[in-house]
């Protein structure tokens, strides 16, 4: 687990409503207040889908990106939010081939980014949750890199706390 400030809070927020750049993550849970709160689960409905196709268990970022935007937009910025975000159950496959080969990806329950905003501060901390019990922290490591490797090639302005 790694905690970040993002020291820019405008060019974070670009990046996460008005860009790709959070479009292949997992969208778990949200929660927006403005006027009043907007509690978002991130968990597929697949009886709304009229398809045959196979639909991820939860709704990808750039599924509800837009709507998030419009209740975030407007004159007033938001009293507060929170994101939780994970890997990509195929991403988390990488991960973890790249990591630890012999670790069964399905023993991930996630990889998570937490995004949390209180009014004047912008908070993000990694998380990593597995089914089973592991001393192995490999993974762990593997995910805090990534998350600031990211940071980095987007130039999101970060101090680690």
């Amino acid at each position: 687990m790694v905690a970040f400030t993002l020291t820019n809070i405008k060019e974070f927020m670009s990046q996460l409503l008005l860009s790709e750049t959070f479009d292949s993550f997992s969208f778990i849970e949200g929660e927006i207040v403005t006027f009043n709160t907007f509690r978002i689960d991130g968990y597929t409905q697949k009886d709304f889908f009229d398809t045959g196709e196979e639909l991820p268990e939860y709704s990808l970022w750039k599924s509800v990106r837009d709507y998030c935007f419009s209740l975030i937009r407007g004159k007033r910025t938001p009293l507060s939010f929170r994101f939780v975000f994970s890997l990509s159950r195929k991403n988390i496959g990488k991960l973890a081939a790249q990591t630890v080969p012999t670790l069964d990806p399905d023993s991930v329950q996630g990889l998570y980014l937490n995004i949390h905003y209180d009014g004047s501060h912008l908070s993000c901390v990694t998380g990593t949750s597995f089914k089973t019990f592991t001393m192995d922290k490999s993974l762990e490591r593997a995910w805090d890199e990534m998350v600031e490797k990211i940071f980095l090639q987007k130039n999101i302005a970060y101090e680690k706390m």
